[in-house]
């Protein structure tokens, strides 16, 4: 689809600015370094660019929200007063008119969400990538970045090169991902060539993740796979913070996952490596008030069995009567009081997140701490920074497109003021 080997490298040394990472930081980065008018070249280790955002377009492309700007920025929590400037420049708004600019149109769904009219990804970044040959990218694929040689250059390493190949160059944006999904390209394996260079880097955690539950055998055999719908989770975080939420989620072999998990994972996760576990309570019947269930229960006939009136009465589908009784426990007698309490408010204990790499997003890698206004590396100038490779956050929903998108924006326009501030200044060389 793009680029070539080793022998398709020797264009690039015309280049005014390389980008290494081609997701959607990287490609927007380049997008404002060639209408700046400067020669890019971009680099990516895969056989092809964007492959993360076609799988994210796998059941709908989610490309940001449409919420209040106020509201929108205060999903990244810490990470607030950064990104907030970011997004400002290029947040959810001016997203949708870039879309429009590629002839791509977007509608907002039921949920606040915003989609493009196809609802595929494929169609987006083919456009994108169609306008960005025609300004001069130049793109290399199958080229992992090695670091940097003696001289300052950067080294590349080809799928079929036996050696590295040194490239110069005046600017440099990265935009190497995180660490989940390895096989898309984000294995987070640069962060020790950052590190080296004396960046700080947070240690990689897993965000949007799923989480583990001891569920008995009966329930991983029968019920895993099985959403449960319309419940509110109810968690309160170390600080005393208290959400409670509608949504769904999905029990699992081992434990929980889904939308509603995701919103709440960055305080979980938070609370299981400081305790050791989370328990965060289920409302399964949201439409029924407290008192009215108490009195339901009061009068269900002793000779019909609790999980017979549960789907019958309360309408309560198999999966979410297989959860009371796994909680409940077999043997224990319950009064209405108690079972009615239990249903508003079921307690599920969470022991650890799933495994990094099977996490949709990652928080950690390079502190935002360590960079400028621009995104550029305090400790290496002429250095930019963009995308998951930053320790930023976001629950799902189009925040982390938005925010991977607006920092590659931003991080090219800085690239491209230090540039034209450095003027006819030599290749960029780290000692």
């Amino acid at each position: 689809m793009q680029g070539a080997g080793r022998d398709g490298l020797q264009g690039v040394y015309s280049a005014s600015v390389v980008v290494i990472g081609g997701g959607p930081a990287g490609l927007m980065a380049a997008e404002q370094l060639l209408e700046a008018g400067f020669r890019v070249a971009l680099f990516d280790a895969m056989p092809s660019v964007g492959r993360k955002l076609l799988l994210a377009g796998i059941g709908g492309l989610n490309i940001t929200h449409s919420e209040d700007f106020d509201a929108f920025c205060q999903r990244f929590q810490e990470a607030e007063n950064v990104l907030r400037p970011l997004l400002a420049l290029f947040g959810p708004a001016r997203l949708r008119e870039w879309c429009t600019g590629l002839g791509i149109e977007t509608f907002v769904g039921s949920s606040g969400r915003v989609f493009p009219q196809e609802m595929k990804a494929a169609p987006l970044l083919r456009a994108w990538l169609n306008r960005l040959r025609r300004q001069g990218l130049q793109i290399h694929v199958r080229q992992r970045w090695l670091g940097w040689d003696d001289a300052g250059c950067l080294l590349f390493q080809g799928s079929t090169a036996g050696d590295g190949t040194a490239v110069p160059y005046r600017g440099l944006v990265l935009a190497l991902g995180g660490a989940s999904w390895k096989k898309f390209g984000s294995d987070g394996s640069w962060s020790h060539l950052l590190a080296a260079r004396g960046v700080r880097m947070q240690p990689w955690l897993p965000s949007n993740c799923g989480f583990l539950c001891p569920w008995s055998v009966h329930l991983r055999n029968r019920f895993a796979g099985s959403p449960l719908k319309s419940v509110v989770l109810d968690f309160t975080d170390q600080s005393g913070q208290r959400e409670r939420r509608m949504g769904e989620l999905i029990l699992t072999a081992g434990g929980v996952e889904g939308s509603l998990i995701y919103a709440f994972s960055a305080r979980l996760r938070d609370c299981i490596m400081t305790h050791g576990s989370a328990t965060f309570y289920l409302d399964l019947c949201p439409h029924q008030a407290p008192e009215r269930l108490r009195v339901l229960l009061q009068a269900r006939s002793t000779r019909r069995s609790l999980g017979n009136w549960l789907k019958s009465r309360l309408k309560l589908d198999a999966a979410k009567v297989a959860l009371v009784f796994e909680v409940l426990g077999s043997g224990t007698a319950r009064g209405p009081e108690q079972l009615a309490q239990m249903l508003k408010a079921l307690p599920v204990t969470v022991t650890g997140t799933t495994a990094l790499d099977e996490a949709i997003s990652v928080a950690g890698g390079v502190a935002l701490a360590e960079l400028d206004e621009n995104l550029m590396l305090k400790r290496l100038p002429g250095v930019f920074c963009a995308g998951e490779m930053l320790d930023w956050e976001a629950p799902t929903g189009g925040y982390l497109l938005t925010a991977c998108m607006a920092s590659g924006y931003r991080a090219g326009q800085g690239a491209a003021q230090w540039l034209g501030k450095l003027g006819k200044a030599e290749s960029g060389s780290f000692p």
